[in-house]
């Protein structure tokens, strides 16, 4: 190979890693920057409108109760009449029902709990994993899971978290409740002795992520006070 040719082999090897190079920054910076402020803008804008949503049917629900109240007034009632509770309306995440959202203050989380657990929906939001049909801000625990990623998003910063910081979920219901962790352990992934505790009739609710090197869980116990 002549010093010409020989010239140009090196510069073809140089263009291809300097696009390589230039692949490679770019996937980067769309995975770590870019992408998480895309979805982080998108969980705003679907929490923003579950409020709005949730803010009309609580005035719906105060005008119907009003009219229903001078109804009452206006006529005598049969004995025998029951009244049928209401079903609550379903919210939805990208095509997944939300039971509500979870904000963590000091980790500056904002997060749909979604109801179906399954790894598509583990992929776009946090879930509520246990019990079967959850409920959020009742009685008993709900325990809510959520991947750790190394963007900053989801659950990855759970592992500053301590006990006394705050949890705020809102439920779709309306019902907004405040949370003190009171409890943080690692366990292994196959741990769910947690799960189903009694809690003394207490709220509460667990939060669960993978540790940083994947191989346990980051546990996290919260109750209403």
């Amino acid at each position: 190979m002549n010093t010409s040719k020989y010239g140009s082999f090196l510069t073809i090897i140089l263009i291809v890693l300097i696009i390589a190079i230039l692949i490679g920054t770019g996937l980067l910076i769309f995975n770590y920057v870019i992408k998480p402020n895309i979805d982080r803008n998108q969980k705003i804008e679907a929490i923003a409108e579950f409020d709005r949503n949730i803010n009309i049917e609580e005035d719906d629900d105060n005008n119907e109760e009003n009219n229903q109240q001078l109804v009452v007034e206006a006529a005598e009632t049969s004995d025998n009449q029951t009244q049928v509770a209401q079903p609550i309306k379903k919210y939805f995440y990208k095509g997944f029902p939300m039971l509500g959202y979870i904000t963590i203050p000091k980790t500056n989380v904002k997060e749909p709990i979604l109801e179906t657990a399954s790894p598509k929906g583990l992929d776009l939001a946090v879930e509520a994993i246990y019990p079967i049909n959850p409920k959020l801000n009742e009685p008993g625990n709900v325990v809510i899971i959520g991947h750790n990623y190394r963007n900053g998003t989801f659950f990855s910063n759970n592992k500053k978290l301590t006990i006394g910081d705050k949890i705020q979920i809102k439920d779709n219901s309306g019902k907004e409740l405040i949370y003190t962790i009171y409890q943080k352990f690692q366990t292994t992934e196959n741990d769910t002795s947690f799960y189903n505790r009694n809690t003394n009739g207490a709220i509460e609710i667990t939060l669960s992520t993978c540790t940083d090197d994947s191989k346990e869980r980051i546990i996290i116990l919260a109750k209403v006070e």
